[in-house]
């Protein structure tokens, strides 16, 4: 395990990630440039452990700060997650590399952005990584971490390792790409959701309906690959030569994604994207995701 840590970002991602290394036992210094973000760190972290029934002197152990190099100089383990832009990124690990210790690990905490293109300008690139979390950090236990090139199999372990300790389930991702593994099976899944309704086959509602109450539920006990295995590779290669010729295969953002951005309807920070949105709705649904995921989180699932 790392004995310290630093958090490049104090936000939704960030305050989360610093939360499971304090419960760990790590010290976690926390940087960001927005002073009301550092303000409300350890109460949001505080917050977070006392609704999980978890020790919330944990937050004691995290320490905000808006000095870069007071975070990063002296740590073992350095994560950043800061805006999904490219240049942000690049930028800011070339500041991180300037102040860490030479055996400090650099991981970066995108969603989709390639991590040797992120990593491709520092001078010792075989300690950078990517460690992709979901969200909430605090209660998805998935971590991708990702390899470019360069990285040193000794930085893949003892990342894989910290991870482990820490309560978290990380897999290994060999290879770099976009969206690395678990976002590419989602949003191949959003394409055909989004094309689904853009055809006129259904309605949103219905598609978030047949996802939820249909193979969804088992989706956390059953694999796609297991699933396959358990109907028989023969039977999924007959269903493919009729399904998969149909399905679609736009290679950039559907029409009606386009239009709905277009218009303005931006989803529930509008009030109407595929489905309208009253802040009672929203309020309702993300309640409904946190006490989902708390409950399995207490089952150790």
């Amino acid at each position: 395990m790392f004995q310290t840590v630093a958090v490049i970002g104090a936000g939704l991602m960030g305050h989360g990630i610093a939360q499971v290394f304090a419960l760990a036992g790590c010290t976690v210094r926390v940087y960001d440039t927005e002073a009301r973000m550092l303000d409300s760190l350890r109460t949001r972290i505080r917050d977070n452990l006392t609704a999980l029934g978890q020790d919330a002197g944990a937050a004691e152990r995290v320490t905000p700060t808006s000095h870069l190099a007071d975070a990063v100089g002296t740590v073992d383990f350095i994560v950043e997650a800061g805006p999904e832009n490219l240049a942000v990124k690049q930028q800011l690990f070339a500041d991180i590399e300037a102040h860490a210790r030479p055996e400090a690990i650099l991981a970066s905490n995108t969603s989709v952005i390639p991590i040797t293109q992120i990593m491709q300008g520092l001078k010792h690139r075989e300690r950078a990584l990517g460690t992709h979390w979901w969200n909430p950090p605090y209660l998805v236990p998935l971590v991708e971490v990702i390899r470019t090139q360069w990285t040193a199999e000794a930085a893949m372990q003892a990342t894989i390792a910290a991870l482990s300790q820490a309560g978290k389930k990380p897999v290994a991702v060999h290879k770099d790409v976009p969206g690395f593994v678990g976002n590419r099976l989602q949003h191949a899944l959003w394409r055909e959701a989004i094309a689904l309704v853009q055809n006129g086959v259904c309605d949103a509602e219905t598609v978030d309906t047949v996802i939820k109450a249909g193979f969804g539920r088992r989706l956390a006990v059953l694999g796609p690959l297991e699933n396959a295995d358990l109907v028989g590779t023969d039977l999924t290669q007959a269903i493919h030569a009729t399904v998969l010729p149909d399905l679609d295969v736009t290679r950039a953002p559907l029409p009606y994604l386009e239009r709905l951005v277009r218009e303005g309807k931006l989803g529930m920070k509008s009030g109407q994207g595929f489905r309208r949105w009253t802040p009672e709705a929203q309020a309702a649904l993300k309640r409904q995701v946190l006490d989902y995921l708390r409950e399995l989180n207490d089952k150790g699932l």
